[in-house]
């Protein structure tokens, strides 16, 4: 996922006229008052405000930057004409996002909208952390065919919605298709063991497999957890309480990825962040890497500019494929994206109509469309979207938040999964073992670090 270039925030500031607005509303029987979320859904437009009032979104900077484009210049001053109000979008790098928000909080000031990744919203309930979203979210769900199982749960906590849920990058493997077919595989790897056997035999020819267990927010937890998962490794029961990580399952976890990442990987991926794998295999150092589908749509917008050992546009030799089997079975986590409304905002009601209003199926479809399948919506019902029938590449994404489960399976996505996601403790659990700890001691420290957070 490479980092692109970021024009600086713009908006338009434009007041609707309030009348023609309650006269829209009332010709479709909606009740006429300005901050009617059924006006936003029936009438596609927002109540109106009084002239002054202003909104700050703080989000990141999306790997597909023509979507900063839609979203900043063209659905902006859209919402900003419909709503009556001034909104500034601030990008910021997605690693950033933690510590702003962690300011933001501590300061009670601050942007009145941010997005977050994964379930971080539940580290920040409390006096000025996320305020109940759930008239809005349940509108967007209910038009929308229902949220995926793992958008729902990272955003819920006590039967409440604490976050909108936007959006799910879906991660799958990139993989060179002519690559893998000159080391026997015509069809990618469906087992751990063909992965390493093809890796293996790749990595001899000096194309490795390209893979993160860095500190980074996308890439490095959408495999380890997963992988672990796929072993039969978890981190805790049910009950969300007893830890479970030290167990003959994750240890065998551990020592085989010890052995894969020496045998088929690129050594140096353990700094990696989300960008150093898009750069890698564009340049065509590595042969396979877990990523969302920036670096193919990086293909198509420049395909001059990538190209394969033999001149051709390398657009024409990348597939998708999900992560291969484990002993207990195939899964993924794909990461979804939400919206908090803060409670120190002095403009709650004008960023949950806001977020109304983006979440229209109408609306969103606009800035759906410029990711062309990067992120899937967070409803069911993009599933069935045209755009999935432009391009048979972009098909393993189409239903890939399917597999998706939440970090903290198979306990809830809670404050505590989400402490032990941010801290990175799966992916330093498998890092320190491929430095040279042994398996079962670095399953123990992952353990035991789990066992600080739960209690």
């Amino acid at each position: 996922m490479d980092t692109p270039e970021h024009e600086d925030p713009k908006s338009v500031n434009a007041v609707v006229d309030r009348r023609g607005f309650l006269r829209v509303a009332g010709a479709l029987g909606v009740a006429a008052s300005a901050g009617g979320l059924e006006g936003i859904l029936a009438a596609g437009r927002a109540p109106a405000y009084a002239q002054g009032t202003t909104l700050h979104m703080l989000r990141w900077n999306d790997f597909v930057p023509a979507s900063d484009t839609e979203l900043k210049t063209k659905l902006i001053p859209e919402v900003e004409k419909a709503l009556g109000a001034k909104i500034t979008v601030e990008t910021i790098n997605a690693n950033d996002l933690q510590a702003r928000i962690t300011a933001a909080i501590q300061s009670k000031a601050g942007p009145d909208i941010i997005m977050t990744q994964h379930n971080w919203q539940h580290l920040y309930e409390g006096e000025a952390g996320p305020a109940d979203v759930s008239d809005v979210a349940e509108k967007i769900g209910k038009a929308q065919g229902g949220f995926y199982t793992q958008s729902r749960d990272v955003a819920v906590s006590g039967g409440k919605f604490i976050a909108v849920p936007w959006s799910i990058v879906g991660l799958q493997l990139a993989y060179r298709k002519s690559w893998f077919e000159e080391v026997g595989y015509s069809k990618f790897p469906e087992t751990w063991e063909q992965y390493r056997d093809a890796g293996k035999k790749l990595k001899a020819k000096g194309r490795p497999i390209g893979q993160t267990m860095g500190h980074t927010f996308g890439d490095a937890p959408a495999f380890s957890y997963p992988y672990l998962w796929s072993w039969g490794g978890k981190e805790v029961e049910k009950d969300g309480k007893k830890v479970v990580l030290n167990a003959k399952e994750t240890i065998e976890s551990v020592k085989f990825m010890v052995a894969f990442w020496k045998d088929a990987h690129d050594e140096g991926g353990l700094a990696w962040d989300d960008t150093n794998n898009n750069r890698a295999f564009l340049s065509g150092t590595i042969c396979s890497t877990l990523n969302g589908a920036s670096i193919y749509i990086e293909s198509l917008r420049k395909p001059d500019q990538y190209k394969t050992e033999k001149g051709a546009q390398m657009k024409t030799d990348i597939l998708h494929a999900p992560l291969p089997k484990g002993p207990a079975g195939q899964f993924a986590y794909h990461v979804p994206f939400s919206h908090m409304v803060m409670k120190y905002s002095k403009s709650q009601k004008a960023a949950k109509d806001f977020l109304l209003w983006l979440g229209t199926k109408a609306n969103y479809e606009k800035w759906f469309l410029s990711q062309k399948g990067f992120s899937v919506g967070s409803t069911r019902d993009w599933e069935k979207h045209p755009i999935w029938k432009e391009d048979p590449v972009m098909l393993p994404y189409q239903k890939a938040a399917l597999l998706g489960r939440a970090p903290g399976y198979a306990g809830p996505a809670n404050a505590k999964a989400a402490e032990v996601q941010t801290k990175y403790i799966t992916t330093d659990m498998y890092a320190k073992a491929i430095q040279g700890m042994a398996p079962e001691e670095a399953v123990k420290w992952a353990h035991g670090e789990l066992l600080k957070i739960y209690g």
